[in-house]
């Protein structure tokens, strides 16, 4: 697949204002801060890979973790097939809220289903060979213009770059050259709707490099992580100018003084994790969850405001660092990666418990594979085979019907659809082809 370059109005850190700031920007709640370095060491990302493995050789796990992940896919893959909505699509008349949305957009179907068809993909179901493939594909082309009308993810604007990423990402795995344009337009779509210069947006503030829901504007990590991931799946550089403007965004999510400015990281953990949002002085749910407030608003009178890190954010943190070109002997990457040696777990999702469990651990085997590290060595000494524990956890919290679902239904977890979309996505990474197999042998003539 080429590049698909997504192209800019300005450097990502250029000073240039190009427009008014956008009516959605409140400028009394944006701090400024000095621009972080885009880059302090760079290495070439690992390149997208939207197969599983054939055989247990090429993937660095016991053969019985393999074996198990594939069984479990398979049975994972039967339950959603027997959900499809006729229309192709998943969770069609449900609906969903971002983060301080108020209406439930129903465009959440189109990502779900995106996300569903990458499953699908990656097991080597595509519309070619499969209808459950070909339907869930005609359904996101009828819902985001892929008849020959502009590009439009959400007709109510609120979950916009959600939606844009999901297909991205499932028409990048499919790589159908019928899909080619809409797959490029899916991507400039993000590119235009990343908060930079064009909405006047400086470079010195909170919001700028960073991807939001839409109409509520604020900027946050797990948009800008799910742009990140559709930009590499689609196979845009690192260095193009709308991952350079995201790294700035990254890198005042993180809890590091040494790179982060913003006064929540120097007065708090500085422990290397990240955040939910820099944006508007910072947010972080763990926060909310130890009781200080969502903002740290509740923090005890006298002790300084800060934001505490979480797993799901951390590992997102940690691979878009790694997508956007990172070496990992760059500060900001070797922190987020210690923050994890700390806090090794995938029974859940540290900081929050049970909330959004499923998503972190999608997250966690997307980071652990674009590290490409087969064994992570903990702060106590042990180590860690990440897809035999990962695979194990997953296959052991799998239902008799091959569906996963979360106690704890904040997010959307309480849906069997949604939690068993992650879990085979996360299975999925966990078993793509890491090592070159030996080749075949013959027996020698005789």
């Amino acid at each position: 697949m080429p590049l698909l370059l997504a192209a800019a109005p300005s450097p990502p850190t250029s000073q240039e204002v190009a427009a008014p700031l956008d009516a959605r920007v409140d400028r009394s709640k944006v701090t400024e801060q000095p621009v972080p370095a885009v880059t302090s060491s760079s290495a070439t990302p690992p390149s997208p890979v939207h197969r599983v493995s054939l055989r247990a050789v090429e993937v660095p796990c016991a053969e019985s973790s393999w074996v198990a992940a594939r069984e479990s896919i398979t049975k994972g893959i039967e339950f959603l097939r027997a959900k499809q909505d006729a229309s192709g699509g998943w969770r069609v008349w449900k609906g969903s809220t971002g983060t301080d949305q108020r209406e439930r957009s129903l465009a959440a179907s189109t990502a779900i289903t995106a996300l569903a068809l990458k499953a699908f993909a990656q097991v080597g179901e595509v519309p070619t060979n499969s209808q459950t493939a070909a339907r869930a594909r005609d359904s996101i082309r009828s819902r985001v213009g892929g008849t020959g009308r502009a590009f439009q993810p959400d007709p109510q604007g609120g979950l916009g770059n959600y939606v844009a990423s999901a297909v991205a990402s499932a028409l990048a795995a499919i790589d159908d050259p019928e899909d080619r344009l809409l797959l490029r337009s899916s991507v400039e779509w993000l590119s235009m709707h990343q908060w930079d210069q064009t909405e006047g947006v400086s470079p010195r503030m909170d919001w700028f490099g960073g991807a939001g829901y839409g109409r509520s504007g604020r900027p946050d990590l797990s948009n800008t992580q799910m742009m990140l991931d559709a930009l590499h799946d689609a196979g845009v550089a690192a260095d193009a100018p709308a991952v350079r403007r995201a790294l700035v965004f990254l890198t005042r999510t993180q809890n590091l003084p040494d790179t982060n400015a913003a006064s929540w990281a120097s007065d708090g953990a500085r422990d290397g994790g990240f955040v939910y949002t820099p944006a508007n002085g910072g947010e972080s749910f763990a926060s909310e969850a130890a009781g200080e407030g969502r903002y740290g608003e509740t923090i005890a009178v006298g002790q300084p405001r800060s934001l505490r890190s979480y797993g799901s954010m951390t590992y997102a943190g940690f691979k878009s660092m790694l997508y956007a070109g990172l070496a990992k002997d760059d500060p900001r990457v070797r922190a987020a990666f210690e923050w994890i040696r700390r806090n090794w777990t995938f029974r859940e999702n540290p900081g929050l418990g049970a909330q959004g469990h499923f998503y972190y651990l999608h997250a966690v085997s997307r980071a652990l594979f674009a590290a490409e590290q087969d064994t992570i060595t903990d702060v106590h000494g042990t180590g860690h085979n990440w897809r035999d524990e990962l695979i194990a956890v997953l296959v052991s919290m799998q239902a008799a019907d091959g569906s996963w679902v979360n106690s704890a239904s904040r997010w959307d977890e309480g849906d069997s659809e949604l939690c068993t979309i992650y879990a085979l996505l996360a299975l999925e990474e966990a078993i793509k082809p890491a090592r070159q197999a030996a080749p075949a042998t013959t027996p020698a003539a005789r």
